[in-house]
């Protein structure tokens, strides 16, 4: 039996509730670079206790949190993506945050530790999918898939709870600090949010549960349902209490804002400036409910239309467009570089909205690619993602929701770095990585959104070649269940000048998603031969410095190849490694991934065989010294509990034969080779670990300190032989040492049974 087959023996023989944590102090004091932001941001919460408090989550897996007033942020991981936070209202350092399950801190986010479902019932953990996401498998598990949470403003042991089991929805209570909880009763549909009316007896608590599709009223056993308007799907709701009458309520829906003062017993519409506003979010300040804030947008006013957030200061009677932007940003919207490089609607208006519940005048809204904030009441918004770093460009302050595939060096001086981004494109830095600034100049516009690679002349200063493309996050099988891959748009751009301009170069290349592109060395200066991988056409060839490229598929038996990853050994030989076209391998043997090589530059292919059970090889390694030497990454099929067919494998043969040399990580994404010493292997992938070989790939031991869930590959530091940069799936680009401390930093990497690892 396979160590995959072993991975889910259960795991809680162990000490698991020490392992069900995350640190902050990472080992090797691996910290986030790049220019911040780039990404969706969702869940903005301040602390009740302390403004300076807050907790923002994303949709790529990270959770962030400041201490400082958004000056600074930590990312934190909880292996999945953060449906909501909520504080407790008595402990100022206790917080909690549903992911794949309940989570709490009691350290002030320091460390986090799951309570629900009950660690002692956890059998395992799914984790099969092509983005590997996890699912915590639990026998009892009563409450199921919490959506909406509440503590009692008196007792902090007393927390009120909406899960969801079997697609039915309940209400659940616990009095012991979430260690047991009662069904009270069955409710409609999942609700939105649940607040306790701290004016209510102690003994015969009021709450507010709101849905899409109204608000239901529980008091004591009496559950009253008070509807939304006809026709009207809530999409969000917030509600404040400041006095013993019934709560004040605001609603976004699809029939634009709405306002409650009788606790949602009815309901009058909000009254913007122009017409056919979108209303995307809402909220208001729990103690201070006649100041609201919503995001709008498709407003129709003055002959344009117009994007940002309304406020009212009389409970929703009317409203004031206090961020108000279309084709330009506004005066008052004093934003980093997004703004400046892509203009206001590439953001566009905040996804959520939050009110700080002791202040009405601090609002924190978050969007497709920001956190911004008003402390005036909308006055002015200033973001919170990245700062101007002094006479230079700029940095994060901790927010970033970024993909990334490779941190580039220049190998004239490698103060000059570039990260290929997904969304933003290229960025450049000058010093070292202090700093950080777009590097698209000249890019086509419709291939600005992801460059997947770049490459350098090695003898020519300032000269280096792109490849970019309007379609990103491949190879994963999302991106083509709906749209033929012949359709993506993208190709090759040269550089003269070290990225600060750059020329489309792709005569000859159909449109195409290119995601990588190699160089051979052994070419002259002045007619380099360059490679390119097109997912969707196959392998192009240039042999003009890639002026003119001709498309070299002969050989490659798969129609549409999905051209991945390519590799050179030193011996000349080519790999191209092709992506698969299904995640369980379902579509047969046209849709599994395979590996072809050529021994004469692209002119045929053969195909490489793979190991038995791996359709999915997703990355390739080579031995600089021994070209016969070859390291390969797998991505699982999505099959059992952890996936099948994936993780490291080593030939000694050129590929004729293969061994699994690391099968605790099903979901590899590449292997490196440290360039100072070949012996020294780095790998990671969509596991939340980070992997390191001293001995040519035949034992692997997890790094310390990294535990972002999904990450791309491992790149060396080639200033300090102990760091590495690791690019990932939405949490830019890792920078720390490889030799911290050993220590658990949150759900432990899934493992073989006690007794039976390899040694």
């Amino acid at each position: 039996m396979t160590t995959a087959h072993r991975l889910f023996i259960p795991l809680l023989a162990l000490p698991l509730i020490l392992a069900l944590t995350a640190q902050a102090a990472r080992p090797g004091n691996f910290r986030v670079i790049g220019p911040g932001g780039g990404g969706a941001m969702f869940n903005p919460t301040v602390s009740p206790h302390d403004t300076s408090t807050v907790l923002v989550s994303c949709d790529m897996t990270g959770a962030y949190i400041t201490h400082d007033s958004g000056q600074s942020w930590r990312m934190f991981n909880l292996r999945g993506t953060v449906r909501f936070f909520v504080f407790d209202p008595l402990v100022p350092n206790t917080m909690y945050a549903e992911v794949t399950g309940l989570w709490r801190s009691t350290d002030a986010g320091v460390t986090w530790k799951l309570i629900q479902p009950q660690p002692s019932a956890i059998q395992g953990i799914e984790m099969n999918s092509d983005h590997a996401d996890e699912r915590i498998v639990a026998n009892p598990d009563p409450v199921g898939s919490i959506v909406a949470l509440a503590i009692d403003p008196a007792d902090s042991n007393t927390l009120y709870a909406a899960g969801v089991h079997d697609r039915k929805a309940a209400l659940y209570i616990s009095r012991d600090y979430g260690k047991s909880w009662q069904h009270t009763a069955d409710i409609a549909e999942p609700p939105l949010r649940i607040w306790v009316d701290p004016h209510s007896p102690r003994n015969r608590r009021a709450l507010f549960i709101a849905a899409p599709h109204g608000i239901t009223v529980k008091a004591g056993e009496q559950m009253k349902e008070r509807h939304a308007p006809q026709d009207t799907v809530f999409t969000g709701v917030s509600a404040g209490f400041s006095s013993a009458a019934e709560p004040v309520l605001y609603a976004a829906s699809n029939k634009g804002a709405f306002v409650s003062d009788d606790g949602g017993a009815t309901w009058r519409a909000c009254p913007l400036p122009g017409n056919g506003a979108h209303v995307r979010a809402i909220a208001t300040s729990l103690h201070h409910p006649k100041t609201a804030y919503l995001s709008y947008n498709e407003l129709q006013l003055d002959g344009k239309t117009w994007i940002g957030v309304a406020k009212s200061i009389d409970a929703g009677h009317t409203w004031t467009l206090v961020w108000k932007e279309a084709d330009r940003g506004a005066p008052n919207v004093h934003d980093a570089w997004i703004t400046a490089r892509f203009g206001p609607g590439w953001g566009e208006n905040p996804l959520m909205l939050t009110v700080a519940d002791q202040d009405p005048d601090l609002c924190y809204g978050t969007d497709l690619g920001r956190t911004m904030r008003t402390t005036d009441g909308g006055q002015n918004w200033t973001a919170m993602y990245s700062r101007r770093v002094p006479g230079a460009e700029w940095t994060s302050s901790g927010l970033d929701v970024t993909t990334n595939y490779g941190i580039h060096f220049d190998p004239f001086g490698h103060r000059r770095q570039f990260i290929t981004y997904t969304d933003i494109g290229l960025f450049s830095s000058e010093d070292g990585g202090k700093s950080w600034i777009s590097s698209t100049t000249g890019v086509p516009r419709e291939w600005l959104n992801t460059t997947y690679w770049v490459v350098f002349d090695p003898t020519v200063r300032g000269r280096m070649w792109s490849v970019n493309s309007y379609t990103h996050d491949l190879p994963r099988a999302k991106m083509w269940r709906h749209n033929s891959v012949l359709n993506y748009r993208g190709g090759v751009c040269r550089s003269d000048d070290g990225g600060r301009t750059w020329t489309k170069s792709n005569a000859g290349m159909a449109e195409t998603a290119p995601t990588h592109i190699l160089l051979d060395p052994a070419s002259p200066p002045d007619a380099r031969v360059l490679y390119v991988a097109a997912f969707g056409r196959g392998v192009y060839k240039s042999v003009d410095d890639g002026r003119m490229w001709q498309l070299k598929n002969n050989g490659i038996a798969q129609h549409e190849p999905f051209a991945w990853r390519l590799a050179r050994a030193s011996d000349g030989t080519l790999y191209v490694v092709l992506a698969r076209r299904s995640e369980d391998g379902s579509i047969g043997n046209s849709g599994d991934g395979a590996i072809y090589k050529s021994t004469n530059q692209a002119e045929s292919w053969t195909p490489v065989s793979l190991s038995a059970g791996v359709n999915g090889p997703n990355g390739l390694a080579i031995d600089p010294h021994d070209p016969r030497r070859l390291y390969l990454a797998a991505w699982a099929r999505a099959t059992g509990m952890h996936g099948e067919g994936g993780g490291i494998y080593l030939s000694t043969d050129a590929g004729k034969t293969w061994r699994s040399v690391l099968d605790r990580d099903q979901h590899v994404y590449d292997i490196t080779i440290d360039p100072r010493n070949p012996a020294v292997l780095y790998a990671s992938g969509f596991e939340s670990s980070a992997w390191k070989s001293a001995d040519r790939g035949e034992h692997w031991s997890r790094i310390p300190g990294f535990n972002f869930k999904w990450a791309h590959r491992v790149i060396p530091d080639p200033e300090d032989a102990t760091k590495i940069y690791v690019t990932t799936f939405g949490g830019s680009v890792w920078h720390g040492s490889v030799n911290g401390e050993p220590r658990i930093l949150d759900i432990a990497t899934p493992r073989l049974e006690p007794g039976r690892e390899k040694p």
